[in-house]
């Protein structure tokens, strides 16, 4: 079953946000956030890029040659300048939308600057807010698996115990959630900028020991080895590209830091981190080729200092797993709110900060997803094949998106927007392709996620439409009914009515069977109508807009940004300012809750009419969804074909 409180379609506002619109803390706190909380992913990529993307340049000797080991380490560190540092710090943090990023934040923007015309966006905001979770389940497998390797580098003894700790680790990871990240994140700052002061200390005693590592830093050493390695070149770009896959992030946490803490953090702190780490794992592959097994781990001396090394990667990983499931708990949040999928139930862990929240659901979800993927890969070389094509994907379609924000909403023109994107495009499409040369070594795995959640998210707006259409045809023009309502009142009770409807035009289900049933219309009645709005959050002062349709009907429309959770009873609180006598203790809320049965003909195929009632039944209730006091809701049944 389903409520009849549909989100309506998002609605146009202006927005003319800035990178830095809800940071309220000191530039230093927030900049060692970002550390913490944005850079993760990315930070903790030296565990496995370097090694994964020499031993393909390998090839099937297996023992890298000088000139891979600078090709790789060419295209690497100028993957992190173009990639990273010219396409998300520089332009894209540039795109904001009221100081929020993200690709569905991205989606709105294009989508209200195109207008009538964005489908083409809304399939785009679809194709890569559904890679996401791809990510989001395959990021924390790979990360801790790959830190816990490290024990290996330590003794063999640990070997047998890698997979069964991997699994535990994650476990309590996931079963912490519903805490709240809080009281984590709070170390999460500290404990990475150990991290990158770590990685690039070690790195500075086997450059001084091979100085030529740093000829990598010419870029002709990256089209050498792309123009003479042919097939495996290609290959070899695929694994270069796990350098720089966590990059999405630092456009997905703008509005949690702002563009400048962002940028900074960045450019003087983890890139000239990771670029010495990358470069000392190369000096070290250089003197002794054999070191390619585990460079990452060896550039530390032997015994306990590895012990303490592979305990703070364990960390770092932890932290880069919590950033992507974090991220995963938002963006499902604003999928909601855009009717992309049905209500889930949202948890707020903290009563400061509305963007720290909870979802049961999804949390189980990922939490199945990533424990499977551990046992079923079971080695972070076999994990890395399948990471890479969902971020990819999501770049590609970034990249997309932010064509049409630089011509449509910078105002530039179509050529100088297209000149400016296009090389990143381009290069997006080209480890795009070399990604899916590793489809049937793992690479299915975030395509099937991906796929699963397109069809997910396309059914539940294809078949909400539907629904809303067929609704309208046979319900009752709102303005008619209360006109007859007026001139011939039915039998008065005392109190106040709130209809909730997500067609202000038609008369709602609710009302229409109240009247057919107890034949009473009480002396004040609401017609309540929830929208969400294509920017990230609303402005209290325009949360309310009230219209009196008669001396004893009124509408009332309520609307919420795409990241802020509905709270109907504050927000109506609101709209005592406005002249509404609201006392919530003599207010009774009515919803209609709707059956859903398959129609013989419908717009769908029965399939889909059959996962769309199956997602309809699994939606979160309307009272909790909109935080209404249940004491005060009356539900009245109805059922509807589709």
């Amino acid at each position: 079953m389903t409520s009849d409180v549909a989100i309506s379609a998002p609605e146009t506002a202006a927005a003319n946000g800035h990178g830095d619109a809800h940071t309220t803390a000191g530039f230093g706190a927030l900049t060692l956030g970002s550390i913490g909380v944005v850079y993760g992913d990315i930070g903790t990529s030296p565990l496995y890029a370097f090694r994964e993307a020499v031993m393909a340049a390998s090839g099937a000797e297996g023992v890298p040659t000088p000139a891979a080991v600078l090709g790789v380490l060419s295209l690497i560190l100028w993957a992190l300048i173009v990639v990273v540092t010219l396409k998300y710090v520089v332009i894209l943090l540039r795109a904001d939308n009221n100081g929020e990023g993200g690709t569905l934040a991205l989606m709105a923007l294009a989508q209200r600057a195109v207008g009538t015309r964005g489908a083409t966006i809304v399939l785009l905001g679809i194709i890569s807010g559904a890679l996401f979770y791809g990510d989001a389940v395959i990021t924390p497998a790979l990360s801790v698996l790959s830190a816990i390797e490290g024990m290996k580098d330590v003794t063999l003894r640990f070997e047998p115990y890698i997979v069964p700790l991997t699994v535990i680790i994650l476990v309590g990871l996931f079963a912490v959630q519903s805490r709240g990240t809080a009281r984590v994140a709070a170390f999460f700052g500290p404990i990475m900028c150990v991290w990158f002061a770590v990685l690039a200390v070690a790195a500075i005693h086997p450059i001084i020991q091979q100085p030529q590592v740093l000829y990598a830093l010419n870029p002709l050493y990256a089209v050498s080895f792309m123009l003479h390695h042919g097939i495996i070149g290609f290959v070899t770009l695929g694994a270069v590209f796990l350098a720089v896959t966590g990059a999405e992030a630092l456009y997905a946490d703008l509005g949690h830091f702002g563009k400048r803490p962002i940028q900074t953090a960045w450019l003087f702190i983890v890139l000239p981190s990771l670029a010495l780490n990358y470069l000392g794992q190369g000096a070290l592959v250089l003197g002794d080729p054999g070191a390619i097994v585990s460079p990452f781990f060896q550039l530390f001396p032997q015994g306990l200092f590895r012990g303490c090394m592979v305990v703070l990667a364990t960390a770092a990983t932890v932290i880069a797993s919590q950033a992507v499931i974090t991220g995963a708990y938002s963006l499902t949040r604003q999928a909601i709110q855009l009717g992309l999928l049905p209500r889930f139930e949202i948890r707020h862990t903290s009563e400061a900060h509305s963007g720290q929240i909870f979802i049961p659901r999804i949390n189980q979800l990922l939490l199945v997803a990533v424990v499977l993927l551990v046992l079923l890969f079971r080695s972070s070389s076999a994990l890395a094949s399948a990471y890479g094509i969902s971020v990819t994907g999501t770049m590609v379609v970034t990249a997309m998106m932010g064509f049409v924000v630089i011509w449509k909403v910078w105002r530039w023109s179509p050529l100088a927007a297209g000149a400016l994107i296009a090389p990143f495009l381009f290069l997006d499409l080209t480890f795009l392709a070399a990604n899916l040369l590793k489809v049937f070594e793992g690479g299915w795995v975030p395509l099937a996620l991906g796929a699963l959640m397109i069809i997910l998210m396309y059914t539940w707006r294809r078949g909400s439409r539907l629904l809303f259409e067929k609704s309208r045809k046979l319900e009752f023009p709102l303005a008619d009914l209360v006109a007859m309502l007026e001139k011939r009142p039915p039998q008065r009770v005392p109190g106040t009515a709130v209809f909730l409807t997500s067609d202000p035009l038609s008369a709602p289900t609710a009302l229409m069977h109240s009247l057919k049933h107890y034949k009473v219309l009480h002396e004040k009645n609401v017609i309540l109508t929830i929208e969400t709005a294509q920017t990230p959050r609303i402005d209290p002062a325009e949360r309310v807009k009230l219209e009196q349709i008669s001396p004893t009907f009124s509408k009332v429309t309520l609307k919420f940004g795409f990241m802020e959770s509905p709270n109907v009873p504050k927000a109506l609180a609101i709209a005592r300012k406005l002249g509404w006598q609201f006392d919530i203790m003599s207010t009774s809320f009515f919803l209609s809750r709707r059956t859903l049965k398959p129609a013989a003909h419908s717009g769908m195929p029965r399939w889909q009419d059959r996962l769309f009632i199956s997602l309809s039944r699994s939606a979160n209730d309307a009272t909790d969804y909109f935080q209404i006091p249940s004491g005060r809701v009356v539900e009245v049944g109805t059922q509807v074909t589709i």
